[in-house]
């Protein structure tokens, strides 16, 4: 049974000879190596283009905004995992990128394809607050959240936000997608009653695809940050180990709820 159209695997991304390993069209030893950055060789390998100066600037604010993010479920799992198992990193790494969804991580994909949605209803002249709203309630009575605003400890804006904004506008980027995200933020309250504020998940993909970053790569650009918050905790784990308390602290906090047989947690 085949699946999918092709019969042959073909890429356009790496091949290499006895002399020379080529990536994306460029001599990886000679034009690559030395010469660019790793944020730079990113964009390469995703899009296949050498960033511009904006697009730079922008790729490597969004990586440095989002790779540290405290003691949440992806770095306890990551944590508890090597605590577990101290000679498999690349398992407690692999544990804490596991859980990028809707919910950790993969908000800013969610976020840029609505943001893209919205464009398309705008049209080139159109009203992005009418866009926006008219999204935004199809969001809802599809019952779908809306990714990329409320914040459970910024109340008001989350920082990042502005910063990355701030990064995108002195740069020279395109302003379309900051728009539409400012957009969406001024009349989500009409949708949805609350008015929440962006968080981080959203400007992430608004200065990305200003700047043209594909929409299908935005969730890989968290999982890269995160991955290398992710080191930075488990290097941490292996000089102070935390995993155990964490997975202590989840013990003496549990409540069990079910039946238990007769005479269970009684003393003699």
């Amino acid at each position: 049974m085949k699946i999918g159209k092709e019969t042959v695997p073909r890429t356009r991304i790496s091949t290499s000879d006895e002399d020379t390993i080529v990536v994306r069209g460029q001599d990886l030893c000679a034009d690559l190596i030395g010469k660019t950055s790793f944020t730079d060789y990113f964009h390469l390998l995703v899009t296949g283009q050498r960033p511009t100066p904006a697009a730079t600037a922008v790729l490597d604010a969004t990586l440095v905004a989002i790779a540290e993010h405290g003691l949440v479920p992806s770095v306890q799992a990551s944590r508890m995992t090597l605590a577990a198992a101290p000679d498999a990193l690349q398992g407690a790494v692999a544990a804490g990128i596991l859980g990028c969804g809707s919910v950790i991580l993969g908000a800013s994909e969610n976020a840029g394809r609505m943001f893209v949605e919205i464009d398309q209803k705008a049209g080139a002249d159109g009203d992005l607050d009418a866009a926006a709203l008219a999204v935004l309630k199809d969001y809802r009575v599809a019952g779908k959240p809306i990714p990329g605003y409320g914040h459970p400890l910024h109340k008001a804006r989350d920082p990042r936000v502005d910063a990355l904004f701030r990064v995108a506008r002195d740069c020279g980027a395109g302003q379309r997608f900051v728009a539409i995200a400012e957009a969406v933020e001024r009349v989500i309250g009409d949708a949805t009653g609350k008015a929440l504020k962006l968080n981080v998940s959203a400007a992430i993909p608004a200065v990305l695809l200003d700047v043209g970053f594909p929409v299908t790569a935005l969730r890989g650009v968290p999982i890269l940050a995160r991955t290398a918050g992710l080191i930075g905790h488990l290097v941490e784990e292996m000089q102070h180990s935390i995993g155990f308390a964490l997975s202590y602290q989840a013990t003496r906090e549990l409540v069990y709820e079910g039946e238990v047989p007769e005479g269970f947690g009684k003393k003699n």
